[in-house]
């Protein structure tokens, strides 16, 4: 950049290339775009902004809008990190168009104290300003008003040789020239100050200044000026010189190779960085001690430094890695989102934050925090590879714990086991159940129903495996052992070997042979007690021994799928229970002569395999045949229990009584208070009823009562569909035994088929009973002119879906003149999921 001068005559004689050289110098060290000297026109107060006229390198504006006025009238350093977000210069022109994103300024002040300018570094993106870039930018602007009111009072020959003195003085800035021919080099009183050097003890080689250097730096240091003289190019160095006291002074030091009239120099700056380095020496300091990895690298990818915690990340140590770039001692990073991100942070000037997996030979989970810096990105890592474990471990589980808790077929969710541990466990493994009454050898009582592999051209083989290793097997093997102890049992090496040692040869020797495990481990799965099943883990050579927390895990899996076989064992039972009671019950219905009854009943889905529906047929004594069906509520054993007393107590209230629908119902609701049978229940009953004469002209009557229940239908001969409805419905059973029941009444033709079911029919979680019911005609009208037992097929077929949610109970009774034939009669009774009497 460059500088201007405009205003008293003090300023006015400024030298340019001497500004130039200071704005160069601040940009290279501040490692800033841009650097410019800005001198005021005036020296009035400035008191907000207003009454001054700025002129500057490159542009003229007006001086409302100018950064230099801010620095000026702040009397003091001007720090402006993110120019877009601070009010005080968000609104300039410079600001807006984007030119400034950044900005440090410090005031250039005459020897009256009063502002003539300022000596600013700026770029268009948001950074960082530290105490020690202000220090140093501090020490500059001493040199520019030296330099300033110089060039007002000296001739500029003269002057060019004192300015640069009073800058090195002023502020700190030594300077070297070397020459590339020669190898002469030539340093000022400055630099040999910084140097720990005299002009005694200086003979004018470089090897006087590499002696007092540290020796940790030396070779950076002359690595550094060879390849500026290779290339012809810049040279940048930050080194330590060893003072008597064994303490050390830090030297930052830049320069270029330039060629004039064909002598080759390397030309440059140097000045003192201790103050900077200080602080940044104790943040090394502490960060050497936290448990979190830091990795400092400079604007070339080199790392600079690292701490303990680094070193033990990587494997390796600092001597190692310091002086590379992270690309070469970490090339996983390439092309991966280590790289991504870290070129990221250092493009925006924003930190990024990720979590990222680093492959083996590390094989660690790390959260990564890249920082940029004015020096290049410093990168903070948190190993966080047993967060990761931990937290795939409660995955884990947790999917595990999903799969048996999702079906009551808790063997089909065990044997699922394998595809959700492989890989995460082991390379393969097996699943195996022990029946619930296993004969005394451990070999009949025992299968395998789940495998996986990690390589699908090996499933195979498990498969294959799995038919034969359970006949093969020792009464010495592993898996006996386990089964008779209830404890784990693990081989961390030579599996393959150990394992063909208990099984008869053959087959399943050969299989296991090209299997090749190195690692095994068996784990019991218990549950209250027993041993339901074993989970048998293998991994091969390549990916090593079962690890103990693994292991750990599969204990813990085990746990969890055992408990899960024994509940599905007592359910078995309890369900079996139920259902025995149930099928007991539901007996095959009376046939009197002039009727035809034909029942279905369909239980609800296996999370509710036993219900409270029932059906029920039989003959007064008075000559009537009653028709009945009900639901008790709910879908258990109790219901089950609370149907048959129900069912019971209507029939032997019905027999002995011979009263009709109403008075049956309100007797059982009489019974049901004095028995205490806590529960409610809805049901219809009907009975059929037919003198002489009506059974001459193929006349029936129907009478019936409803408790709460769906109503009846009758279909005509004709084909039409009638709902059995009274004006209001009764209440159900076992709410109230003081409730008034009423009984109706209707007559039918022969060939008429009555239809009584239960709310599982016609009931469904995404329409109403209306809409149901309307189902229900609409299929009746469709299958009118089917035989009875077609007609009860076609109902549940239309009627329910795939999985039903609750039992059903169906009775279609079609009625018939005593003369004639009635359709061939068969009695059944078949298993409670399909039961056709016609």
């Amino acid at each position: 950049m460059g500088s201007s001068g405009s205003g008293q005559a003090w300023v006015s004689t400024a030298d340019r290339t001497a500004l130039d050289r200071i704005t160069d110098l601040a940009a290279r060290l501040l490692g800033a775009p841009a650097a410019q000297v800005s001198l005021l026109s005036d020296v009035q107060t400035v008191v907000g902004g207003t009454g001054l006229r700025e002129g500057s390198v490159g542009a003229r504006g007006p001086l409302a809008d100018s950064l230099c006025t801010v620095t000026a009238a702040s009397g003091g350093p001007l720090l402006v990190p993110d120019a877009g977000n601070d009010l005080r210069v968000a609104h300039l022109p410079p600001v807006t168009s984007g030119d400034v994103g950044s900005y440090l300024g410090v005031p250039l002040a005459g020897a009256d104290g009063r502002p003539v300018g300022a000596l600013c570094v700026f770029g268009p993106a948001a950074r960082e300003w530290s105490p020690a870039d202000v220090a140093l930018l501090e020490q500059l602007a001493r040199a520019v008003v030296v330099e300033l009111e110089l060039a007002a009072v000296t001739a500029e020959r003269q002057a060019e040789r004192t300015r640069w003195d009073l800058a090195a003085e002023a502020g700190g800035v030594g300077t070297f020239d070397l020459d590339l021919t020669t190898g002469t080099l030539a340093l000022d009183d400055r630099l040999l100050e910084l140097s720990e050097l005299t002009r005694a003890s200086f003979s004018g080689r470089a090897d006087d200044v590499y002696a007092n250097v540290h020796r940790d730096d030396v070779d950076d240091v002359v690595a550094g000026v060879q390849r500026a003289i290779a290339t012809d190019g810049s040279y940048e160095a930050e080194y330590r010189i060893v003072l008597p006291d064994g303490s050390h002074r830090w030297v930052a030091a830049r320069g270029r190779v330039v060629d004039e009239r064909g002598r080759r120099r390397l030309i440059g700056v140097a000045t003192e960085t201790t103050a900077q380095r200080e602080p940044m020496q104790r943040t090394a300091d502490l960060l050497e001690g936290l448990a979190v990895a830091f990795v400092a690298m400079d604007r070339n990818w080199v790392m600079t430094h690292l701490n303990a915690e680094a070193e033990r990340i990587a494997g390796r140590r600092r001597e190692e890695l310091l002086g590379r770039t992270v690309w070469e001692v970490f090339p996983a990073t390439v092309g991966t989102e280590f790289e991504e991100n870290y070129r990221r942070a250092a493009e925006t000037g924003r930190p990024v934050v990720f979590d990222a997996y680093y492959p083996e030979p590390l094989n660690v989970w790390v959260e990564v925090r890249a920082v940029p810096g004015p020096l290049g990105v410093a990168v903070y890592f948190l190993d966080i590879t047993e967060r990761v474990r931990l937290q795939r471990r409660s995955e884990l589980l947790g999917q595990v714990s999903a799969e048996l808790t999702g079906t009551l077929d808790a063997e089909v969710a065990v044997a699922r086991l394998a595809d959700l541990v492989v890989p995460a466990l082991a390379d393969w493994c097996l699943v195996s159940l022990v029946d619930d009454d296993h004969p005394r050898s451990f070999r009949h009582g025992l299968r395998d129903v789940g495998w996986a592999h990690t390589d699908p051209d090996l499933l195979p083989v498990v498969a294959d495996y799995a038919r034969e290793r359970i006949p093969a097997l020792l009464d010495t093997s592993f898996i006996a052992q386990a089964l008779a102890t209830g404890r784990r049992v693990v081989l961390p090496h030579e599996a393959t070997a150990r394992i063909r040692a208990v099984l008869t040869p053959g087959r399943a020797q050969d299989l296991l042979t090209r299997l090749a495990p190195e690692s095994f481990a068996v784990l019991p799965l218990r549950g209250r007690g027993r041993t339901v099943g074993l989970l048998s883990l293998f991994n091969s050579a390549d990916r090593g021994t079962l690890t103990s927390e693994d292991i750990d895990t599969a204990a813990d899996i085990a746990v969890r799928a055992g408990l899960a076989l024994d509940n599905a064992r007592l359910y078995r039972a309890q369900r079996q229970l139920a259902e025995g009671l149930q099928r007991s019950l539901l007996t095959a219905p009376a046939q009197p002569e002039h009727v035809q009854v034909v029942v279905r009943y369909t239980p609800a889905a296996e999370t509710a395999q036993v219900g409270g529906d029932w059906y029920d047929a039989f003959r007064q004594p008075g000559g009537g045949t009653i028709i009945t069906v009900g639901d008790v509520l709910g879908h258990n054993v109790e219901a089950a229990s609370a149907m048959g007393q129900l069912r019971s107590m209507l029939r032997a209230i019905a027999v002995t009584t011979g009263a009709g629908p109403a008075e049956v119902l309100r007797r059982v609701d009489e019974a049901m208070t004095a028995l205490q049978l806590e529960t409610t229940a809805t049901a219809v009953l009907t009975r059929l009823e037919q003198t002489e004469d009506e059974a001459r002209r193929g006349l029936t009557r129907v009478r019936w009562a409803n408790a709460g229940h769906p109503p009846p239908m009758v279909v005509t001969p004709d084909g039409a569909v009638e709902t059995l409805t009274g004006p209001r419905a009764d209440l159900l059973l076992g709410v109230d035994d003081t409730a008034a029941r009423r009984e109706l009444e209707v007559t039918l033709e022969e060939g008429s088929t009555l239809v009584l079911y239960t709310d599982g029919l016609v009931e469904r979680r995404d329409a109403t009973l209306d809409d149901g019911l309307d189902r229900l005609r609409d299929a009746l009208r469709e299958l009118a002119g089917l035989e009875l037992d077609g007609l009860c097929d076609g109902l549940l077929e239309r009627m329910l879906p795939d999985r039903t949610d609750d039992d059903v109970a169906l009775v279609a009774v079609r009625l018939h003149r005593h003369h004639r034939p009635r359709p061939g009669r068969r009695s059944t009774v078949g298993p409670v999921d399909d039961m056709t009497v016609p």
